[in-house]
């Protein structure tokens, strides 16, 4: 009886507040893209480095790293995204971000899901924001995506084991990889290390871009004690030249 009246739920639910395109927000059969918005999406399932995820041109045999993971090795084990930053994916999760789109969430968390390396992860984490941050904008997204993915898969998530302790200046304004790394550098702490040691973490953000704040995070992880730190988000930037096949 409790599945029935779900249905019915939906289905009033559809009636009333009919689905609409995540992107363009024309309306759709059910939560998702249209046609259109789905086939630019740029969806990073190709050949990659087998640590930060970058896209390789070609298809390489063996696990294969880039030549900044080669020279440099990250502070986390892997970092994988869902899908290219870019001018068709831009729109709808600058949207999740500063306007308010929270039913977006659902269907960002179901792509997030279907990534393998949940199944090597006991615990997600969100990168957190700073107290300031999250009163101006009144929810962190990537919690809210922590959240629904930990519901979906069954897996403990905990939106405060990472903390940041300082206000730092918005990523977007640093000139340079270094300048955002500087600009991060021990900015995030976890309170209280019990919650993660040992644990293989998620860290779970919306859009990857330098690596900067996922390397800060996971060194905090790890000096915490975490076994394994795996970073996903649900875009990076992606230079032009790596997607040439």
């Amino acid at each position: 009886m409790a599945g029935i009246g779900k249905n019915i739920a939906r289905v009033l639910t559809d009636l009333l507040f009919p689905p609409l395109c995540m992107s363009c927000r024309v309306p759709v059969g059910e939560q998702g893209l249209c046609a259109p918005c789905w086939s630019g999406i740029t969806f990073l399932d190709g050949p990659a480095c087998a640590c930060c995820g970058l896209p390789f041109p070609v298809a390489l045999e063996g696990e294969n790293f880039c030549a900044v993971c080669l020279a440099r090795k990250p502070a986390f084990d892997t970092a994988r995204a869902i899908m290219a930053y870019d001018d068709k994916s831009r729109g709808a999760i600058l949207a999740l971000k500063h306007a308010d789109r929270l039913e977006l969430v659902p269907g960002f968390a179901r792509w997030l899901g279907r990534n393998g390396v949940l199944a090597d992860c006991d615990l997600i984490v969100p990168v957190p924001l700073h107290r300031f941050r999250l009163w101006q904008r009144r929810y962190n997204q990537s919690a809210e995506l922590a959240r629904r993915l930990a519901a979906a898969r069954n897996i403990a998530a905990d939106p405060f084991a990472l903390v940041k302790t300082r206000s730092t200046a918005s990523q977007g304004e640093m000139a340079s990889a270094k300048a955002r790394r500087r600009n991060v550098q021990r900015a995030f702490q976890v309170p209280d290390p019990t919650g993660v040691r040992g644990r293989n973490v998620l860290l779970l953000d919306d859009v990857l871009t330098t690596g900067a704040t996922a390397e800060a995070c996971a060194r905090a992880l790890k000096r915490a004690g975490a076994a394994r730190v795996h970073v996903l988000a649900l875009a990076r930037v992606v230079k032009a030249s790596d997607m040439l096949i």
